[in-house]
C-alpha cells in the first residue's frame, strides 16, 4: 500500500499515483469546514480598532442574517464573508468568495465577492475612494442583494451592544455547507435568487 506518490514531477505520475492522491484530498477535503471556523477564530489576530473584534463583526453579521429569517447558504455567507482579512487585506471579499462559491448559491457567492465594492458607499467619500463604486453593477441581477446584504448585515455589524450569538451556534450549519457536493447545479442555482429577509 502506498504511503506516498512514487512520481518528483507531476507528468510521471501514473494512475495509482492519483488514484492515491484523490482518495487523500477527498478524506482531507472533510475537515474544510473545522478548517475554517478556526480561521474565523483566527480573524481575531488580525485589524484591530474597531469596537467588536473581525471574528464579533462576522459573527454579528451571521446574526443578523439568521434572525432576519435568511436561509443557510445566506447565514454561511455572512459569517465567512471576511474570512480572507488575514490573507488577503486588499481583495478579501474576492478570497472568501472563492472559498464559497463552490458550496453555495451562485447569488450568495457574488455577493459575497462584490461586497467590498458596495461598501464603499458608506466610507469611500472619507478616506479618497469612490463612494459610487457599487454603480458598476447597477443593473446585474444580484445588485439589490448586495446592496441589502451590506445595509443590514455588514456596515452595521460593529455594534458591541448588539446580541451576538457565538461561534457555536453557526458550526454544524458551516459543516453542512462544506460537507455539500462542490459545483452541484442544484446548490449553484445561477440566476436564481432566494430572498435575504423573510
Amino acid at each position: 500500500m502506498m504511503d506516498q506518490v512514487k512520481f518528483r514531477a507531476m507528468k510521471d505520475g501514473d494512475a495509482a499515483d492519483y488514484a492515491f492522491l484523490t482518495e487523500h484530498e477527498i478524506e482531507y477535503t472533510k475537515g474544510t469546514a473545522d478548517r475554517l471556523l478556526r480561521a474565523l477564530v483566527a480573524l481575531d489576530e488580525g485589524l484591530s480598532g474597531y469596537q467588536v473584534t473581525r471574528l464579533g463583526h462576522s459573527l454579528q453579521s451571521a446574526t443578523r442574517a439568521e434572525r432576519d429569517g435568511a436561509d443557510t447558504d445566506w447565514i454561511v455567507s455572512a459569517l465567512l464573508h471576511d474570512i480572507g482579512d488575514i490573507f488577503a487585506p486588499y481583495n478579501h471579499d474576492e478570497y472568501a468568495a472563492a472559498i464559497l462559491r463552490p458550496f453555495v448559491r451562485e447569488q450568495c457567492a457574488w455577493v459575497v465577492e462584490k461586497h467590498g465594492d458596495f461598501q464603499m458607499l458608506y466610507y469611500g467619500h472619507h478616506v479618497g475612494g469612490n463612494r459610487d463604486k457599487r454603480e458598476t453593477y447597477r443593473g446585474h441581477i444580484y445588485f439589490d442583494d448586495c446592496a441589502t446584504f451590506c445595509e443590514r448585515w455588514d456596515q452595521n455589524s460593529f455594534d458591541p451592544d448588539y446580541d451576538t450569538l457565538p461561534i457555536e451556534h453557526f458550526a454544524q450549519r458551516v459543516r453542512e455547507v462544506f460537507a455539500r457536493q462542490p459545483y452541484d447545479p442544484a446548490v449553484l442555482r445561477p440566476g436564481a435568487r432566494a430572498p435575504l429577509v423573510s
